[in-house]
Parts: C-alpha cells; sequence; structure tokens
C-alpha cells in the first residue's frame, strides 16, 4: 500500500492579526483508490530586526498571546467548517 502526500505551494487560508499569522494547507493522501485530503495549520510571527529586515519566528511572547489566540481559533473555525474535505472520497 503506497501513500502520496503532496502539499500546494500556497495555503487555502491565511488569517493575520498583527504580526501573527496562521495559514491552512490541504496535504492530499492516496491510498490505493482512495484520497483523502486532510488539512494541517502552521503559525508563524513575523517582525523586523534592528536592520528593518522581515524575519520569522515560530516563539510568541506574552504580548503575542493574544493575537496567536485569534488567528488560532479562526484557523479551527475554517477547518472545522470544512470538515467534509477530511472525508475520503473516490478517486
Amino acid at each position: 500500500m503506497s501513500q502520496a502526500n503532496t502539499q500546494s505551494n500556497k495555503p487555502v487560508k491565511t488569517f493575520r492579526a498583527g504580526g501573527v499569522e496562521a495559514s491552512v494547507w490541504e496535504n492530499e493522501s492516496q491510498q490505493g483508490d482512495r484520497k483523502t485530503i486532510l488539512q494541517s495549520v502552521s503559525i508563524r510571527k513575523q517582525y523586523r530586526d534592528k536592520e528593518g529586515n522581515w524575519k520569522e519566528s515560530n516563539t510568541f511572547f506574552p504580548k503575542d498571546m493574544p493575537h496567536l489566540i485569534l488567528v488560532a481559533q479562526k484557523a479551527f473555525e475554517f477547518v472545522a467548517m470544512n470538515e467534509s474535505a477530511d472525508e475520503d472520497v473516490p478517486v
């Protein structure tokens, strides 16, 4: 039984609050004649360093927590409202 996973180059949905961003991704898995779409969420923070260059991090300070909670909740709502995408669909 082989399994092939693919991930598109762009998220299907992104939620932003302050410098915090949650992106919802779709991953396709195939086993035999069954294709499954699985959704995952990545969360990151963008900020400017001392030189003014944009940087990314997955570490959050207490002041980031309200934005982190908000984008995580929105991503969860999006995934929950699209749960049918997680079900097996015939190829």
